[in-house]
């Protein structure tokens, strides 16, 4: 029975992923980024019940995969391409194509999901940013429009050539042969985790102070911390 109680939190990071994908739909983008975090928070109580129960199963492991793949991989391309669909600055003949092209992301999410499932290399470690991660900082630019946005701001994200940009880095992020932190802790000792805790430290100061902007801050801080921690490792 044990067996079965992670699979259940997999099952409802599936359902929140379902429901955003609803609210992405309509362009209800608060919404949409409440049920993506709510299906991050199940995507990570899976892995940890899982770990602290000792029921790692390849089952759960291509269900969570399966689930990841709706809530941090689909979802992401129709924000994107909701972004893409507010950019005045596209021409008629090209406003009805070019926001497919947001869609990039759930194509490389999908390509990095299967990779870590046919890995055996990523147990203190990830190799490229992990699809909640890069989820989190592609639902934080709506919500800066919506609550911290000003004329620059606007510019800035609502720029085509920005989006584009932003879909490419994100897009090969998530595949780049980069070794990034890993949030797996198999102890609380502060000597094997001091790169974990100050990750999470820095990431919560700057959400803090800078609010949804902080979410991409903390995401780049992730990035260079994971890059000073395999130097100093030598992983």
């Amino acid at each position: 029975m044990k067996t079965f109680i992670p699979n259940f939190f997999t099952l409802l990071n599936l359902f929140s992923g379902c429901i955003a994908v609803i609210y992405a739909v309509n362009g209800d983008m608060k919404s949409t980024a409440l049920f993506v975090c709510l299906g991050i928070l199940f995507d990570f109580l899976d892995g940890f019940i899982a770990r602290k129960l000792r029921v790692q199963s390849a089952l759960g492991v291509q269900l969570d995969s399966l689930a990841d793949l709706v809530t941090s991989g689909v979802v992401p391309g129709l924000v994107l391409y909701y972004l893409f669909s507010l950019n005045t600055q596209l021409t008629w003949d090209t406003s009805g194509i070019v926001p497919y092209f947001g869609l990039l992301v759930t194509l490389a999410s999908a390509y990095r999901l299967a990779k870590f499932n046919v890995s055996d290399n990523e147990s203190d470690f990830f190799i490229g940013l992990p699809v909640p991660a890069n989820t989190l900082w592609i639902i934080a630019l709506p919500l800066i429009l919506e609550y911290q946005s000003n004329n620059v701001v606007q510019e800035i994200i609502l720029n085509p050539w920005f989006l584009v940009l932003f879909t490419l880095t994100s897009s090969y992020l998530l595949n780049a042969p980069i070794k990034l932190i890993a949030l797996k802790f198999k102890n609380w000792d502060l000597n094997d985790n001091a790169y974990r805790y100050i990750l999470i430290i820095f990431s919560l100061i700057v959400i803090l102070f800078f609010r949804f902007v902080g979410i991409p801050i903390a995401i780049i801080g992730y990035l260079l911390l994971s890059l000073i921690s395999s130097k100093k490792l030598n992983v």
